[in-house]
């Protein structure tokens, strides 16, 4: 019976391979196009009445503007409606020139409910592109603008910042940061964090002390919020938060960090708010968002309060703010909040390859 099914689950795998499963679709007035695509190393296995997908391949994309290419982001979708058919890759740091062909790795489990048809069939969809001068191209279904925005303004904000430490001080002052950043990263407190959203209460629930940290030269203040815990899950029923710029607000991201029982501090991630506030203007949300919080090896966290800072906010214009580099430079938060992308990214190249790869990197304009 054992070798039975691995012998269907093999024709499977071979039937999904010979016939290409993997259905590559961008819009026809793309600035990006699909140079190569196929099915890889993926394969998916029936189990009851779906299909699970490992979807494990790289696509060869082409930026045919006139613009180089700072981040992508792709839908990838094997059904549309029950949960588990859809996730997305995003890539940010990216310096593709005109005319340029680069891979796009995707490696991630899906779910497909299997429809009598024999065969899986896995939708890769584009996204948005985000370019040089900030400008973005693609439907924008996953909030990949505001995402990608962000993270190129984060990579910029801190690529500066290493610049200027190797500008005033040299390398050995760059040497000194860089091992100041991986002895952080090592020694951060680990938690593992699930986010999901529940319209219900948290079953006896009690109110928890809430605080914002103080932030210079915000551009949204937050000024309300209501959560409770119960055991190790922290359910946040209400924000409030006020629009100091010009510019009308249509999302903020929040950092949340969590005091357990004794004391101890973490970083619990970040929760994205969509709100619209006019210039001036305030506004409140319930994002009714329920996070579960364990230590390492499951060990629940029992939360006795939050505070939460402002990571992003997204203007109506399409322009992000993010705070400036000298806001982790705080002991607190440098122990606690986990560096950019673009932080995490030249720290690995300077592990991996040295100061003169790393030098090399922050030359790139």
């Amino acid at each position: 019976m054992w070798n039975k099914t691995l012998f269907g689950i093999s024709l499977l795998a071979l039937s999904l391979a010979a016939q290409d499963g993997l259905k590559v679709s961008f819009p026809a007035d793309a600035p990006i196009s699909v140079v190569s695509s196929g099915w890889g190393e993926s394969r998916a296995i029936a189990r009851g009445g779906a299909y699970v997908v490992d979807v494990r391949t790289s696509l060869k994309l082409k930026n045919n503007s006139r613009l180089r290419l700072r981040g992508i982001s792709l839908q990838v979708s094997s059904q549309e409606v029950a949960a588990g058919g859809k996730a997305s890759v995003s890539v940010p740091s990216l310096d593709v020139y005109p005319g340029q062909e680069f891979p796009v790795k995707i490696d991630l489990r899906l779910l497909q409910p299997n429809s009598g048809s024999g065969a899986a069939v896995v939708q890769v969809q584009l996204d948005g592109v985000l370019f040089e001068d900030l400008s973005f191209f693609g439907p924008n279904r996953l909030g990949s603008r505001r995402q990608l925005t962000a993270w190129e303004t984060e990579a910029r904000r801190d690529r500066q910042h290493l610049r200027l430490i190797l500008a005033r001080n040299g390398e050995d002052a760059l040497r000194r940061t860089m091992l100041d950043v991986l002895a952080r990263d090592n020694s951060r407190p680990k938690l593992d964090v699930r986010l999901a959203r529940s319209s219900a209460t948290l079953a006896n629930s009690r109110n928890i002390e809430t605080a914002f940290l103080a932030q210079p030269d915000l551009p949204v203040e937050g000024i309300k919020a209501v959560a409770v815990s119960s055991g190790n899950q922290l359910q946040i029923l209400e924000l409030a938060f006020e629009n100091r710029d010009k510019r009308e607000v249509r999302s903020i991201e929040l950092g949340l960090l969590v005091r357990d029982q004794e004391g101890r501090e973490f970083s619990a991630g970040s929760l994205p708010a969509a709100m619209s506030m006019k210039p001036k203007g305030g506004a409140s949300v319930q994002p009714s968002a329920n996070v579960t919080l364990n230590r390492p090896m499951g060990l629940p966290l029992k939360v006795e309060s939050l505070t939460g800072f402002v990571q992003q906010v997204e203007f109506a214009n399409g322009d992000v703010w993010v705070p400036p580099s000298a806001f982790r430079d705080e002991a607190r938060l440098n122990k606690l909040i986990p560096g950019s992308l673009e932080e995490q990214r030249l720290s690995d190249i300077y592990r991996r390859r040295g100061m003169p790869a790393l030098l090399e990197e922050l030359n790139r304009q």
